[in-house]
């Protein structure tokens, strides 16, 4: 009899994760589906990348048919944790030994040009009245590594499937923009090899345009460029902290207006995340990540950015976008400029174009 009650008890237990993987699972299929396109096309259209091919995708079909009800759940899930995940799958590609090894001549250009978009979001984000959300998804993206701070920030920050769909379409036109002009700007302005990689490494976003935009001007350029971009990633850390302790500080404020205020936990202000993504980058930098895992990791990692941002495309409301009107367009072809320009003007400050 005890062992009946057992089993009954175990299949009790067991009941409400499967109920709530089986409600998951058509919206994931369907997620990793377009995933699986999309990253075929990024393959083919380098400059695009599986991640914009993705929420480009998901956005027509959104448009086009529109998900049902039953597909929510795994949409959600894909678009929330699948990203998270990929952005701890991140960090094993990632050594804190590159910040080394981009050199410590690469670190003002690097910093300088993130503090001037950063600060340049906040200013042009306000006298645009662009809400704080949109303004943050969209400085990041240009300011750090486009679609992979954007997937970073977004849970940080509570950003929905709309804002984050155009900030990433955002980002995609400047990188498009940038692939196609900055060899002309750097053979005009006769920058080195290591002066256009660095260039390229701080005012391109995504590391497929990086790579593309480098790879044109040379092989040396390609090699600094993204040794560059890297270093610039690590950048995600202490931002998406910075930003989840102000999210804090603000919900503790209204908390305390309402109620009197409950104490707040230290490790409530680290996203579990982002401590993954920590240990990973740690763990390839003592060598405990093996060399050969590099690119499956890195490939799985690509793949479930795609396969969220495939997720955030599905839950596109066209409506919302064109009530968004186009000011954070605007936003972020102001601040790709400023960015540019900010790249070659303290490196011509340092001496090292």
């Amino acid at each position: 009899m005890s062992k009946v009650c057992l089993h009954r008890t175990s299949l009790t237990v067991l009941a409400g994760p499967l109920r709530d993987l089986s409600s998951r699972l058509p919206g994931l299929v369907v997620c990793g589906a377009v995933a699986g396109v999309a990253t075929l096309v990024g393959q083919q259209l380098p400059v695009v990348g599986g991640p914009v091919s993705g929420i480009v995708i998901g956005a027509l079909l959104a448009v086009a048919t529109g998900p049902g009800e039953r597909l929510r759940p795994g949409i959600t899930t894909a678009g929330r944790t699948v990203l998270q995940v990929s952005v701890v799958l991140m960090g094993a590609n990632l050594s804190l030994r590159q910040i080394t090894r981009a050199g410590t001549q690469s670190l003002p250009v690097l910093l300088g040009t993130f503090a001037v978009c950063a600060i340049a979001a906040f200013l042009l984000g306000r006298r645009l009245r662009i809400p704080d959300r949109l303004t943050t998804l969209v400085g990041v993206g240009t300011g750090i590594c486009g679609a992979s701070a954007i997937a970073a920030v977004t849970p940080v920050v509570g950003a929905v499937g709309t804002e984050v769909a155009y900030a990433v379409s955002t980002i995609f036109v400047f990188n498009v923009a940038a692939v196609l002009v900055f060899p002309l700007v750097g053979h005009l302005l006769g920058l080195s090899q290591h002066a256009f990689g660095l260039f390229a490494g701080t005012a391109v976003n995504d590391m497929s345009s990086v790579v593309a935009a480098a790879a044109t001007y040379g092989t040396a350029a390609g090699a600094c460029a993204v040794v560059t971009k890297l270093t610039r990633t690590l950048l995600i850390i202490p931002v998406s902290l910075a930003l989840f302790a102000l999210a804090q500080r603000r919900a503790r404020r209204s908390h305390a207006q309402t109620t009197g205020g409950q104490p707040v936990r230290v490790r409530s202000l680290v996203p579990w995340f982002l401590v993954g993504f920590l240990l990973t980058a740690t763990a390839n930098t003592l060598g405990l990540v093996p060399q050969a895992a590099h690119g499956a990791l890195g490939g799985v990692s690509a793949f479930l950015i795609t396969m969220a941002l495939s997720a955030i495309g599905l839950s596109t409301d066209i409506r919302s976008l064109r009530r968004a009107g186009p000011r954070p367009l605007l936003l972020g072809g102001t601040l790709w400029l400023v960015v540019s320009g900010t790249s070659l003007l303290l490196q011509a400050l340092t001496g090292l174009q």
